[in-house]
C-alpha cells in the first residue's frame, strides 16, 4: 500500500473558500479517478512564521503503479482546477510507502 501525501499550506485570506472547495469537490474529484481507496484530510497543528494555515492530505493507492497511473491520467488537470487559488498557496508531494499497519 502506498499513501499519496500533499501537505499544502493556504494564505488566511481565501482558507474558508479554499477548505470548502477541497471537501466538495477537489477531494471527491480525486477519488473519483479510481486510483485512491480513501482520503484523510488533517490539520498540521504548528504555527508557520508565513502565516496561514497547514493541512495534510493522505490520499491511500495501492502500489506505487497505480500511483505513477495517476501522474500519467490525472494529476495535471486536478492540479489545474486549483487556479482560483493560485499564488496564494504552497504544497508540497510526498510518496510513502505503508510498511507495517496495526
Amino acid at each position: 500500500m502506498y499513501i499519496y501525501n500533499v501537505t499544502i499550506n493556504i494564505d488566511d485570506s481565501i482558507h474558508d473558500d479554499w477548505l470548502e472547495w477541497m471537501k466538495s469537490e477537489h477531494i471527491p474529484a480525486m477519488l473519483d479517478t479510481g486510483k485512491f481507496s480513501k482520503a484523510l484530510m488533517t490539520r498540521v497543528k504548528i504555527e508557520e512564521e508565513m502565516g496561514g494555515v497547514t493541512y495534510s492530505v493522505q490520499y491511500r493507492t495501492d502500489s506505487k503503479a497505480t500511483l505513477e497511473k495517476y501522474y500519467a491520467e490525472d494529476a495535471e488537470k486536478l492540479r489545474s482546477q486549483s487556479k482560483p487559488f493560485e499564488g496564494r498557496f504552497v504544497a508540497f508531494r510526498t510518496e510513502l510507502e505503508i510498511v507495517c499497519e496495526q
